[in-house]
């Protein structure tokens, strides 16, 4: 599995496994860091085309390229995970991107977990966050805060 920066290139897919927009998920690309995980290597010696119908390595946005992606964002002493999805075990690399850098930052990390997504919370149990009470809602949906301190 590969962890690398999303790319506006990646919007379709992104939408696909957040069940979101396009053009949302592209402005979640330009105003909050996202990575995503794909299967296999990158090659690094691979060329990268700005034409994204060209094929290359990062060109185009097909849902089944992606296992899954992470957005978070910093605000004061606290790293918040706005957004993760996709499989188990990428969900639980992923997460551990914001975990990284929140660690060399001496930054607390949280996440938000709706009701009955085992995915995410087993990531979030993965990785030694604890259940801190409710959070907010969204959409009428109410979610479950983890937090983990440095």
């Amino acid at each position: 599995m590969n962890v690398r920066d999303a790319l506006e290139a990646d919007a379709d897919a992104l939408a696909s496994i957040a069940d979101s927009p396009t053009d949302v998920m592209r402005n979640l690309v330009h105003d909050r860091t996202v990575r995503v995980a794909e299967d296999g290597p990158r090659d690094p010696n691979a060329d990268v085309s700005s034409d994204t119908t060209a094929g290359s390595q990062y060109g185009g946005s097909d849902p089944e390229d992606l296992l899954g992606f992470v957005s978070f964002d910093a605000k004061s002493d606290t790293v918040h995970v706005t957004q993760l999805g996709g499989t188990p075990d990428a969900c639980q690399r992923l997460l551990a991107e914001p975990v990284r850098f929140a660690e060399r930052e001496s930054m607390a990390v949280e996440v938000l977990v709706p009701p009955d997504d085992p995915t995410v919370e087993g990531a979030a149990h993965e990785l030694g966050f604890t259940e801190t009470g409710t959070g907010p809602c969204f959409d009428g949906i109410k979610t479950r805060r983890y937090r983990l301190e440095p």
